[in-house]
C-alpha cells in the first residue's frame, strides 16, 4: 500500500502553536535552532521521508517513540538509552514498551546533526520532530511543534511500567492520565486516533477473543482476529492491522470502530462510552475536525514536563548519557 508523500508542503493544512511554552530556566519555541543549527529540522525531515520510502510502515513506530517517550517522566529522549547502572533497567526493557523500533533512525538522525552542528540538537527535539514529520508523510496535518527539550541523564524500567498505560485501559483511566496533562477529553480522543497507523499484537487484545468474544467486536472483524491470533504461543508475533489504511495518517479509524472494529479495548470503548461517541462520530465525519484536535492534543503531550535551560543535557549519542 503506498501512502501520500506530503514532503515540504503542508497539503492538509498546518497547525502551530500560538505560545511559546517558558520552563524554569528557559523555553520551548518554534525553530529554536534557527540560528545554531539552521538546516536541523530539514535533516530529520530527510532521514524521516527516506525510511518511509523504503519502509511505509515507518510512521507508526516513530509516533509510538513520541507518545511513549512523553509518558514516563515527559518528553525528555530517556526512551532511547540504553546504559544505565542496570541495562535491565532501563526503559525501554518495560513490557508495555514491547515492539518498539525504528530507534536506528533516531541514531542516524543524530549522527548527522552530531556531524553539523555538534551537541546542539537533542535526541528529545529529534524524537518529537521525526515524529510530526512521519504523521505530514503519512497525510496527516503538519504540526509546528516546539523544540528546545533537553535530555534526561537516567531512564528507568520501573517508571515506565507505572507511567505507560496498559494495553486494557479504559475510558475512565486514560481520561485521567489525560486530564494530568490538561489534555481535555476531545484531544485525548484525537489522539488514540494515532491507532490510525500501524498494527496491533496478539497479545494486546487476545484476551478480547477468548474464552468468549467480547460482544462489542462484530462478529466477523472476531472471526478475522480469532483466525490471525489462533495460536496463543505465537501472541507476540501475530499481528492485525489497526485500521484498513494502516499506513495513511486518516480518519478511517474512527468509522472502523464505530462499526465494531476496534483492535485494543480503548478502541471499542470510546465508540460506545457515552463521554466519547459524539467526538469518535465527529471524527468520523470530518477529518479536518480530528486533525485538528490531533494537533492540540500533540502540541500539550509534546511539551509535557520538559528539560528546558540548563536541565538535562544534550547527549552526543542518544544511546548513551554524556561521560
Amino acid at each position: 500500500m503506498g501512502f501520500p508523500l506530503a514532503l515540504f508542503l503542508c497539503t492538509l493544512g498546518c497547525f502551530s502553536a500560538s505560545t511559546a511554552i517558558d520552563g524554569i530556566s528557559g523555553i520551548l519555541d518554534l525553530h529554536f535552532y534557527k540560528n545554531s543549527c539552521p538546516d536541523g529540522e530539514m535533516i530529520v525531515r530527510e532521514h524521516v521521508t527516506s525510511s518511509m520510502l523504503t519502509d511505509p510502515s515507518s510512521a507508526a513506530p516513530l509516533l509510538r517513540l513520541a507518545f511513549h517517550d512523553c509518558q514516563v517522566d515527559g518528553c525528555d529522549g530517556s526512551i532511547l538509552l540504553k546504559e544505565s547502572s542496570n541495562s535491565l533497567e532501563i526503559e525501554a526493557q518495560s513490557q508495555k514498551n514491547f515492539g518498539i523500533r525504528k530507534l536506528d533512525i533516531m541514531n542516524n538522525i543524530k549522527s548527522s546533526l552530531e556531524e553539523v552542528c555538534p551537541q546542539t540538537v537533542s535526541c528529545a527535539d529529534i524524537i518529537q520532530l521525526a515524529a510530526r514529520d512521519s504523521i505530514n508523510l503519512a497525510g496527516g496535518p503538519f504540526i509546528e511543534v516546539l523544540t528546545g527539550r533537553r535530555d534526561s541523564v537516567s531512564a528507568s524500567k520501573k517508571r515506565a511500567e507505572n507511567q505507560l498505560p496498559a494495553s486494557n485501559i479504559s475510558v475512565n483511566e486514560f481520561a485521567k492520565i489525560f486530564h494530568e496533562k490538561n489534555i481535555n477529553l476531545q484531544e485525548g480522543v484525537a489522539l488514540i486516533g494515532a491507532h490510525t497507523l500501524g498494527i496491533g499484537h496478539c497479545r494486546n487484545f487476545e484476551e478480547r477473543l477468548r474464552p468468549v468474544s467480547d460482544p462489542t467486536l462484530s462478529p466477523t472483524f472476531s472471526l478475522l482476529l480469532q483466525t490471525v491470533c489462533s495460536d496463543p504461543s505465537l501472541s507476540d508475533v501475530a499481528f492485525a492491522q489497526n485500521d484498513a489504511t494502516a499506513f495513511i495518517f486518516d480518519n478511517h479509524y474512527f468509522i472502523d470502530i464505530q462499526n465494531g472494529r476496534g483492535l485494543l479495548k480503548i478502541d471499542s470503548e470510546i465508540a460506545t462510552d457515552p463521554r466519547t461517541m459524539p467526538h469518535v462520530i465527529a471524527f468520523g465525519k470530518d477529518m479536518q475536525q480530528f486533525f485538528h484536535m490531533f494537533t492540540s492534543g500533540f502540541l500539550k503531550l509534546s511539551s509535557h514536563k520538559v528539560l528546558v535551560g540548563e536541565g538535562g543535557e544534550i547527549r552526543r549519542d542518544c544511546s548513551v548519557k554524556n561521560s
